[in-house]
């Protein structure tokens, strides 16, 4: 009687703990499952900020400061204006007479050339994507007898037109569309607070000066870095972002 009450007694522990277990433990399958789930792709909306942020520093180790510091804007001045003293000659025989300082020869130097946050858009098509490149300096009109005569910010953007293409190997890749300053991005504004009237008819013959000839001059020397930089870029990302456009698929937020 007594082997057999405690078979009896331990029968029902046994059934008891197997009871508790399976209440604490998953499910087989559902174990198996967690194990086998990989992990999440990237999404796509990433692409956009890992595109310009790939930009940004190719643009950046490309030498577009360098490029922007030694624009050739005083030898175009210099050059310019159809007299025979260039439209800088023209611009100081206006004041001269008004402005003793200007008696000597101007000197124009960039300084602070900037490459601000990128922006990104996607076409509504969803099969090109746009990218604006602000750029800044400081342009120094400055004489010899003068630490800084006048100090213009200035402001511009580039626009580039980013496209996949597929060849005839059935591989596709990035290509750089149409590359432009954006009409009417050009923001000229006196660092010096306000200026003499003199110094303001200088200023606003330099701010027409630039007008006319900063928005093409630059777009002459940042595209084709932007296509070199287009060009060696991540191959993942290319691809990635490549697959996107050729079928037209959204992945940059609209804000």
């Amino acid at each position: 009687m007594f082997q057999t009450g405690g078979l009896i007694v331990f029968c029902g522990l046994l059934a008891q703990t197997t009871t508790l277990l399976e209440a604490l433990s998953l499910p087989l399958e559902h174990t198996l499952f967690l194990e086998a789930t990989p992990g999440q792709d990237p999404s796509p909306t990433d692409l956009a900020g890992d595109l310009t942020d790939g930009l940004s520093s190719g643009l950046l180790s490309g030498g577009l400061l360098d490029i922007l510091e030694n624009l050739p804007l005083l030898n175009i001045l210099k050059t310019g204006g159809g007299t025979s003293g260039g439209l800088l000659g023209g611009l100081l025989g206006k004041v001269t007479s008004m402005v003793p300082l200007l008696d000597s020869i101007i000197e124009l130097k960039i300084t602070n050339p900037q490459l601000l946050e990128l922006g990104l858009v996607q076409s509504p098509d969803g099969h090109r994507l746009y990218v604006t490149i602000p750029l800044g300096i400081v342009l120094n009109v400055n004489t010899p007898l003068t630490s800084s005569l006048v100090k213009l910010a200035v402001k511009l953007n580039i626009t580039a037109e980013i496209l996949a293409v597929k060849n005839d190997q059935g591989k596709i890749h990035l290509i750089l569309g149409d590359c432009t300053h954006s009409p009417g991005s050009l923001q000229i504004s006196l660092l010096n607070g306000f200026a003499p009237l003199p110094v303001q008819s200088l200023v606003d013959s330099l701010s027409s000066f630039l007008n006319k000839v900063l928005p093409e001059l630059v777009q002459g020397e940042v595209c084709p870095l932007v296509n070199e930089v287009l060009s060696e870029l991540d191959v993942t990302l290319v691809h990635s972002i490549a697959e996107l456009l050729i079928h037209g698929l959204e992945f940059v937020i609209k804000v």
